[in-house]
């Protein structure tokens, strides 16, 4: 089990086309992922959710907050006795273009962690060649064609799962899958997804998924929980279907409407919410943070901060003063 609560982070700016301005990138941010779970984060660009993940694996320090995994408070350990708990946690790269060394075959990309894990587990040599080929083989591939490969002989897809077996060389527990198929050819997308939603199911890893793609969320733990974030907060919170099908928090209704409607096959949703503006930071934050561009903002929502819970018999956590379940994903045409 790993817990976040109150997780801040904060960047700070000297000078450049900021002005110096610091930026929150995480406002007290609670989160759990139980063990073969699912958990997914949402949000637009610029949102924090990456910035959690490097902290999750980390590759991050934030500001405060308690990060605990299995029990075991991070803060209160030593960065050296901390590295065995994050090295339970792997993160999968956005872009396999540059995640792997292209001076290395993938052989030799496999071998470096699995030598370190052979010595520390005291197994024969030939282990490493034994367990190259069989990561390659759990994530798809065949190891006799990649093995000898350099990054560059592979396509985008087979790069991004030697990215997979590279993680799974360390026996994770956690896998932090930030964007993982953005810069994958749209037809090879599928198969990355199914792959990590199969090593759920086969190895008990818990899955972190990053993205901006609520349907890519929904196919990777569609029994997992969905995380919303909003300039470093969490707006809305619950299970995937359940925030899917009848979002209360006007920014979540806003991503939501924003998926394309497949015209002839598909109607839009019902109740379609458009946001007013575009995102912006703004030093002095009053109220509510989505305040400025909610088109159901009342002056409430511009002195006070709402505080993430549940209210009534809406079953999804959320951070609204006006909380309203609609439907804005469009429906099947013979549904609607």
């Amino acid at each position: 089990m790993i817990t976040g609560q109150g997780i801040t982070k904060t960047f700070r700016q000297r000078g450049g086309v900021l002005g110096g301005r610091d930026v929150r990138a995480l406002r007290g941010v609670d989160f759990s992922i139980a063990r073969g779970g699912a958990v997914s984060f949402i949000g637009e660009s610029g949102c924090g959710k990456t910035t959690l993940g490097r902290i999750l694996a980390g590759l991050e320090s934030h500001d405060s907050g308690e990060i605990t995994i299995d029990g075991v408070s991070m803060t209160s350990l030593r960065p050296r006795a901390r590295r065995p708990y994050f090295r339970r946690i792997q993160l999968i790269h956005q872009d396999p273009y540059s995640a792997l060394n292209p001076t290395r075959t993938v052989h030799q990309t496999l071998a470096a962690p699995l030598a370190l894990r052979a010595r520390q587990t005291g197994r024969a040599k030939g282990w490493i060649d034994e367990r190259a080929e069989e990561l390659l083989g759990l994530v798809g591939l065949d190891p006799g064609h990649v093995l000898p490969r350099y990054p560059h002989q592979l396509s985008g897809g087979m790069r991004q799962r030697v990215v997979i077996a590279r993680a799974l060389t360390v026996d994770p527990e956690a896998l932090v899958a930030d964007e993982a198929v953005s810069m994958i050819d749209v037809s090879l997308r599928l198969g990355i997804l199914g792959l990590l939603r199969d090593l759920r199911e086969r190895l008990g890893v818990s899955v972190l998924f990053i993205t901006h793609d609520v349907a890519t969320a929904r196919y990777i733990g569609d029994d997992g929980e969905l995380y919303v974030i909003y300039r470093g907060q969490v707006v809305e919170r619950g299970p995937v279907e359940t925030i899917i099908s009848a979002p209360v928090h006007p920014y979540t209704q806003a991503l939501l409407s924003a998926i394309p409607v497949l015209h002839g096959l598909e109607v839009p949703g019902g109740q379609p919410v458009t946001p007013a503006g575009a995102l912006e930071e703004d030093e002095h934050d009053a109220g509510c943070l989505f305040a400025r561009r909610c088109p159901f903002a009342t002056g409430r929502c511009s002195a006070e901060v709402p505080v993430l819970g549940r209210t009534g018999d809406i079953p999804q956590e959320h951070a609204c003063f006006h909380p309203e379940r609609r439907s804005v994903v469009a429906m099947p045409a013979g549904r609607a």
